[in-house]
Formats: C-alpha cells, sequence, structure tokens
C-alpha cells in the first residue's frame, strides 16, 4: 500500500509540475476548464468508484455553487475567496439534505431519487430571480483575490485554479486512503456484511455524499468565476450525464481517471466544436464503445496492462534449482 501510495504522489507532482508550464503552450482558459470538470468529476468518483453510489443528479451541486458564487461576487459584491466558500457551504448543505433522503434507497431507486431532486433544483433556478432564468448570471467580475491577487489576467488566475484542484485532489486523495474510504470501500463490496460488522452504514455513506457534493460545489464555483458565467447548463440532467461519461471513460474507482476522462470529453467538445450536435453523437458513440470494451476505463485499462506484465515478468524469473546434498 506504502509504495503505491508513493507512485500517486509521484504521478500527481510530475502532473502538477507539467500543468505549471503548459499555460505557456495552451490556452490557460481552457486549462482551468479542463482542471475545474476534472475536479467535479474527481467528487463524483469518490461517490460512485469508492462509495458505491450512482448519483444521476450531481449537477445540482455544481450548478447551484455556481450561482450562488456567481450572485455573491457580482450583485453583493464579495471577494472571490468568499464566493467560492459560499458556494461549497451551499453544495455541503443541498448534499446534506438530499443524501438524507435518497441513502434510505440502493441501486437504481437511489440514481432516480437524485435525478428527481436534480430536476426540482433545475426548474427552482428556471424561476428564481436571482439565477437570472434563462439569461443567468453573466459578466460575474473577477475581483482581487484576497483584496491583494489581481484575477483579471488568465494566466495568473490559472495558477489560483490549479491550487484550487490540488486542494480538492488531496482532500479525495486523503479520503480514500484513511480508515474512513476503506470502510466506504467495504460498503461498495458488501454492505450486508459491513452492517453485520456493527458499521453505521448510512451515516458513512451520508458522510461521503455530503464530502463529493461539496467539492463538486467547490468545482461549480470556480468555473463560474473562469468564465464570469453562471447559466442552467450547469444543473441541467445532461451535465450530469457527462460527468459519468467522464469517470466512465477515464477509469471509475481509479485515482486519476476522472481527471484524464474530463481532459477527454472536454477536449473532444472543444476540437470538435465545429460538428455541432455531431459531437454529442461521438461522445455517446464512445461511452458504448468504453462499456462494451474498455470497462475500467483509459487508466483502468492501463493499470491492468501493466499489472499482466508485472506478472508474466514474475513468473519467468527463474527460482533456481536445489542442490543435492553432498
Amino acid at each position: 500500500m506504502s509504495g503505491s501510495k508513493n507512485k500517486d504522489m509521484l504521478i500527481f507532482a510530475v502532473f502538477m509540475a507539467a500543468m505549471l508550464v503548459l499555460p505557456f503552450a495552451v490556452y490557460p482558459v481552457f486549462l482551468m476548464k479542463v482542471l475545474c470538470f476534472a475536479l467535479f468529476a474527481l467528487a463524483f468518483n469518490l461517490l460512485i468508484g469508492y462509495a458505491g453510489l450512482l448519483s444521476f443528479g450531481h449537477a445540482m451541486f455544481f450548478g447551484f455553487a455556481a450561482y450562488i458564487s456567481g450572485y455573491g461576487v457580482k450583485v453583493l459584491g464579495w471577494s472571490p475567496e468568499i464566493g467560492i466558500l459560499a458556494g461549497v457551504g451551499a453544495a455541503a448543505v443541498m448534499g446534506f439534505v438530499t443524501g438524507a433522503i435518497a441513502i434510505r434507497r440502493q441501486g437504481i431507486y437511489f440514481a432516480m431519487v437524485t435525478l428527481a431532486l436534480s430536476q426540482m433544483v433545475f426548474f427552482f433556478c428556471v424561476q428564481a430571480k436571482f439565477t437570472g432564468g434563462e439569461d443567468g448570471i453573466q459578466a460575474i467580475p473577477r475581483r482581487a483575490l484576497f483584496g491583494v491577487i489581481d484575477t483579471k489576467d488568465d494566466l495568473t488566475f490559472f495558477y489560483i485554479v490549479l491550487a484550487i484542484f490540488a486542494v480538492g485532489f488531496l482532500i479525495i486523495y486523503r479520503t480514500i486512503h484513511s480508515p474512513f474510504g476503506q470502510v466506504l470501500k467495504a460498503i461498495r463490496e458488501n454492505e450486508q456484511r459491513a452492517i453485520s460488522l456493527g458499521y453505521a452504514v448510512d451515516r458513512f455513506k451520508l458522510i461521503a455524499f455530503v464530502i463529493s457534493a461539496s467539492l463538486a460545489g467547490l468545482a461549480g464555483a470556480t468555473k463560474a468565476l473562469v468564465f464570469q458565467l453562471a447559466s442552467l447548463t450547469d444543473v441541467t440532467w445532461q451535465m450530469s450525464g457527462e460527468v459519468v461519461l467522464m469517470t466512465l471513460v477515464g477509469g471509475m474507482g481509479t485515482v486519476f481517471g476522472p481527471i484524464v476522462g474530463a481532459a477527454v470529453i472536454i477536449w473532444m467538445q472543444s476540437g470538435l466544436a465545429h460538428l455541432g450536435e455531431w459531437v454529442l453523437v461521438i461522445q455517446g458513440l464512445i461511452f458504448v464503445i468504453t462499456v462494451l470494451l474498455f470497462r475500467r476505463g483509459i487508466v483502468g485499462e492501463f493499470i491492468a496492462f501493466a499489472s499482466r506484465i508485472g506478472t508474466k515478468k514474475a513468473d519467468a524469473v527463474p527460482t533456481g534449482h536445489a542442490h543435492p546434498a553432498e
């Protein structure tokens, strides 16, 4: 386990080092979008990959946090850090209420409850005055962070977003490698056995749900400030489906899979934008192919392949022959 952790942290360090120089070669706003959605996918993966809970309504946390953050910064004059924290807080409260209702059900029933509650939030956002309805909250200003750091420059703001992503990633990583994370895995594998061992399963699932919702809110609030926009797109059921696709394509239940999946899907949306609605068809085909042929996702299949190679090499090493006693 220790060796695996060291490898993970080494990969993360290399990733962060690469991201420090990448904005000089790639458009910073595109990279910020990838980081926001990667954090969103990581938050979703914490729930489905480690607790075994499939939510079809995670867009409500992502999008509603964006509205709270955008409204606070634009209308109430909050600084970016206060706006982001308010968005995270709103997502956490919403996650607690939603989780308390949804965890009473299992499987597809759990997923349908989250979808229904997400649709309720969507229609609330359509009608509420502070959200701007179909126009959303536009032209959200980028105020100085902590009253000192200018965020109007894309390159400067990129490093702020990268720091937010790093904090979110480390929270998730610490969670899944803690005793709490081990209990979540036990619940995922065999909930009845976890109950028989005396664990308060519902409480563990609720805590995981709130953590996941809070980090999804962190991603949504940050995205609102990146694009200076909070819109209905962020709370639609299609957004919930998109984060499911990112997680499955990258590798559900892996540490870095959601990051890879988010990068692939966002790259497709940007690089194939000239194809219009055909992008959705291509995404659908990728989803079908992933489910049928690469069920572990990109990172999951790579890990499985590396494991098979390592096993073959270990089997090929001669064990030596015992010499007869002289």
